[in-house]
């Protein structure tokens, strides 16, 4: 268990879309802000602080995390995917695409989350059905669209990614 005095920062060392960073923080900063505040990576939104919305979307070591509920010293030595690391070469990923060819977005304020879902979604089942996409999505709330195009997307993207 980690003990530190009362202000006292620790270092982390994490790897973010393929760089090594190392910080020290307060124990208690929440992952989202180090992502946000201390690497300037502000594709990843806070949103409602209790998991409830999924803005905050990540994916840690390959798994999809909300990161307003983890805190930095918890991912000291792991490898996270922003938003900002699916495009190569400023190329949007396939899932960005497909979000942005069937309108699957509004406001945007919760599509960064949406497409980490979705890719980590699509990494575990590229072939999804309908419902199998909307269970998928479940964590993540969109106050928008209604659902149905980014439902639309995802089926688009999952062809796009099999191709």
């Amino acid at each position: 268990m980690l003990v530190v005095n009362k202000g006292e920062k620790v270092k982390v060392k994490i790897k973010v879309n393929g760089v090594w960073y190392e910080r020290y923080v307060s124990p208690r900063m929440l992952l989202v802000d180090f992502i946000r505040d201390e690497l300037g990576l502000t594709g990843t939104k806070v949103g409602c602080d209790t998991t409830t919305c999924g803005a905050c979307t990540v994916l840690l070591n390959g798994k999809s995390v909300k990161s307003c509920t983890m805190f930095a010293v918890q991912a000291d030595g792991a490898e996270i995917t922003t938003i900002e690391g699916l495009s190569i070469d400023s190329k949007l990923h396939p899932i960005q695409e497909a979000f942005k060819d069937n309108f699957a977005l509004q406001c945007g304020f919760c599509t960064s989350g949406m497409i980490m879902q979705t890719y980590f979604l699509l990494k575990e089942n590229p072939n999804p059905t309908e419902d199998e996409i909307r269970d998928g999505l479940h964590g993540n709330i969109c106050r928008c669209t209604g659902y149905q195009n980014i439902v639309k997307a995802v089926l688009d993207a999952s062809k796009r990614l099999r191709s």
